[in-house]
């Protein structure tokens, strides 16, 4: 089987690590050919504190992944999450030399390296700076500043900022794990690539995405990413309070938050009971449904009131903001039952469960189109797109080389065709990528 067109996308969650292989179809459609899970040990709201178990599930999940698939994995797109990601707004500006020369792609870059330049808290470091819309000489909302003239060029940019040390650790246990890391996704960008639609994201949709130690949030405004945050609670938060609330184990109450939990306490009657057996030779307990969704509710209001926040601090009440796609939710999280109505009461924003399968061949089966592989799904996703990014750019090369040997001026216009196509999502995606391979470059001299 050929490798070049497998990608594996390695999901490092708080609950479970998935690996995840894929390739593309004839139709374009992303065919799931393996899913490896193994329950992540050492991982604590998407932070690694363990590298030894961490490692070892990593191995666990990839060799699952291998068993079902039957494909050797060499190499892996990792996200990146926790509570250490933070996001900020930030403007910047330079003023060109020459503004009788169009500003060109030299130009973005030197405006958004001068944003690297931000001095951040100790031990952090900036990994995405992502152009929100330009300013040339005062004149506002371009959205493509290449090939306009002007002489002062200034931007809006979403600044995302991580603890170094935290990334770095996922880095070493991958490499530990003996595979070798091909790239880093942020992780709400990778669940946003697999559960959205570019209708809503052009119309303003924010993505909630519901794991076991962290909410992670992605807004989205005219097709761009407007806002990201972590907020460090999750699924585990809620059986915690299970566990305390009901007086069970871990194992119980997760299984009873599985089976019969649910976010809204009105629809359960009193006399509903669920009866739990007893540690070694002690009755067992008797606890009422209203009361597990009781505990359930209390806490998802919480998170989903945080979440609010967050859209709130984004600016949606201005009319120009508005999300009018309203709230998808996905993760293992979202799968907890009348959420979705919870939402749409606390917020007044239209609410729906995002399913990975709009990218997915047809014959999926239904444990890969969970909810609760969204991100891992978007990995895969991402990781096909930059292999067939590079190999087109491989072939344009090529071809220009072939060109230039037979007709000089044909290599020249379609290279100058070229920079004048470039679209700022591949702009975007460069800037990342540049920190991507400055990171790989750290771990292999750390060796």
């Amino acid at each position: 089987m050929e490798n070049n067109n497998i990608a594996v996308g390695l999901d490092i969650g708080t609950t479970k690590i998935v690996a995840m292989i894929g390739r593309k179809n004839e139709y374009g459609k992303v065919e799931i050919l393996g899913i490896g899970k193994s329950k992540s040990l050492g991982v604590h709201r998407g932070v690694v504190n363990n590298i030894t178990q961490t490692i070892q599930s990593i191995q666990q999940a990839i060799q699952d992944a291998e068993t079902s698939s039957g494909v050797k994995i060499q190499d892996v797109v990792v996200g990146i999450a926790g509570q250490h990601i933070r996001s900020l707004q930030h403007s910047d500006y330079i003023t060109r030399n020459d503004s009788e020369v169009v500003i060109d792609e030299d130009d973005i870059d030197r405006l958004c390296n001068q944003v690297h330049k931000l001095v951040m808290l100790p031990g952090e470091e900036i990994i995405h700076v992502l152009p929100q819309d330009f300013k040339v000489d005062g004149q506002a909302e371009v959205k493509e500043p290449i090939g306009m003239y002007g002489g002062r060029l200034e931007a809006n940019f979403h600044v995302v900022v991580g603890q170094v040390s935290s990334i770095r650790n996922i880095g070493r246990c991958v490499k530990s794990a003996g595979i070798q890391l091909s790239g880093i996704t942020l992780e709400p960008l990778a669940s946003a690539n697999a559960v959205l639609s570019q209708e809503e994201k052009e119309a303003g949709v924010a993505l909630i995405d519901i794991g076991g130690g962290t909410t992670d949030l992605a807004i989205f405004k005219d097709g761009i990413i407007r806002h990201t945050a972590v907020i460090p609670f999750g699924g585990n938060v809620i059986t915690e309070d299970i566990k305390e609330g009901c007086s069970i184990i871990e194992k119980q109450a997760e299984l009873l938050k599985i089976k019969f939990g649910s976010a809204w306490p009105g629809e359960n009657k009193d006399n509903e009971i669920v009866s739990i057996p007893g540690l070694r030779g002690r009755e067992p307990k008797e606890i009422t449904l209203k009361n597990l969704s009781k505990i359930i509710h209390a806490r998802v209001v919480e998170i989903v009131e945080q979440v609010y926040l967050e859209i709130k601090n984004y600016g949606h009440e201005e009319q120009k903001k508005k999300l009018i796609a309203g709230i998808v939710l996905t993760g293992g999280g979202s799968q907890l039952r009348h959420l979705k109505q919870l939402v749409e009461y606390i917020t007044g924003m239209d609410t729906r469960v995002g399913y990975p399968n709009e990218h997915l061949a047809g014959d999926s089966d239904s444990e890969t189109t969970s909810p609760m592989y969204a991100t891992a799904v978007g990995l895969v996703m991402n990781s096909l797109e930059s292999k067939e990014r590079s190999a087109h750019l491989k072939k344009s090369v090529s071809a220009e080389v072939g060109a230039e040997t037979g007709d000089q001026t044909v290599a020249e216009s379609s290279e100058e065709e070229m920079e004048n196509t470039s679209d700022t999502p591949k702009e975007r995606k460069r800037f990342f990528d540049k920190w991507a391979e400055k990171f790989k470059e750290f771990l292999d001299n750390a060796e």
